[in-house]
């Protein structure tokens, strides 16, 4: 297992080097840079004072050279600061945010956890069942609606037209009056809408993808012995076929992250949430290069970390995978 630990490790350095280059290119082949927005805003800005200002971003160096730049403060983990008129540190203004994102995606995670297995081994169980085509019913919605208008539905049905939940930010104006149970239970409430609305749609997909495995694993020769030998079927269900099972789950779950983490961007701005996807959304309009490499980074480490770990547990339950297939 340590073999095959620094194995993926060695493996996620070009990848991540790969993902820096890329992202590099495609935000400065986009138009538009921080002097000309600022220009747009201030027409009396003069030609002499925009390449002031290019001249001060680093912009008027050829591309390369300011990628193998941001890439050498890179490597002793300095990104720079902010091109926003408060030119604070990138690391200290995405350590503010980041808290909140990694909240919403670690709760829509357990979440989708929580009720996709149980749904996908019963609908397996009881397939073709009335509640089986519920549940296929519920996973084709699912998949099929928008999640900012999931989002926009539930804001107006549960927050403005029968007050329930809170509706947008991260906690109530009356907030630094509460006591400590106080606070924690408001944030709860303001974190179910976004956190309900992130995880819908893996939550349809990962029931779908856990009833096929369990269909699969149950129709197995060995699950039939267990039978014949009278092994109930509880334990047929929950130790035998559940672990099987759950083998290509794993693997989604690390394929989940991405998806996440990249819809925080939606759900954040949706609902106003001070996290990373807020932050990278207002970073990419007002053309903050080094506040949108950092996110990038720090949100390609969390995705390469997370299926890292996805891995590690497909190896863990499969020995075949840390052995190279050799059975």
């Amino acid at each position: 297992m340590t073999a095959y630990l620094f194995k993926r490790l060695a493996g996620m350095i070009p990848l991540l080097f790969g993902i820096t280059l890329i992202s590099f290119g495609m935000m400065h082949l986009a138009p538009g840079e921080p002097s000309v927005v600022g220009q747009e805003f201030n027409p009396k800005v003069s030609a002499q004072d925009i390449e002031r200002l290019r001249s001060y971003y680093g912009l008027d160096k050829p591309l390369y050279e300011q990628y193998w730049r941001w890439l050498q403060r890179l490597a002793v983990l300095d990104f720079g600061q902010s091109f926003s008129a408060d030119g604070r540190a990138v690391l200290d203004k995405i350590s503010e945010r980041i808290p909140v994102t990694l909240w919403i995606n670690v709760l829509a995670m357990l979440l989708i956890i929580a009720i996709a297995i149980p749904i996908g081994v019963a609908s397996a169980v009881r397939r073709d069942s009335l509640f089986d085509k519920a549940m296929t019913l519920f996973v084709f919605i699912g998949f099929a609606i928008p999640s900012f208008w999931l989002g926009l539905l539930l804001m107006i049905g549960l927050g403005v037209n029968l007050n329930w939940l809170p509706i947008s930010g991260l906690h109530d104006y009356s907030w630094q009056q509460m006591s400590f149970w106080q606070q924690q239970s408001d944030m709860l409430k303001h974190l179910i809408l976004p956190v309900f609305v992130s995880a819908i749609g893996g939550l349809a997909g990962m029931s779908r993808f856990m009833r096929t495995g369990m269909l699969d694993v149950i129709r197995a020769d060995y699950i039939t012995t267990a039978r014949a030998m009278g092994v109930t079927e509880g334990s047929i269900r929950y130790r035998l076929a559940l672990k099987n099972a759950m083998l290509p789950i794993i693997t989604l779950l690390g394929l989940s992250i991405p998806g996440l983490i990249g819809g925080s961007v939606i759900v954040e701005q949706l609902f106003s949430l001070p996290g990373m996807g807020l932050l990278f959304y207002e970073s990419v309009l007002s053309r903050d290069y080094p506040l949108v490499m950092g996110i990038v980074v720090i949100g390609a480490v969390l995705t390469l970390l997370g299926n890292l770990v996805a891995d590690l547990s497909y190896a863990w339950a499969d020995p075949r995978i840390r052995h190279g297939g050799k059975g």
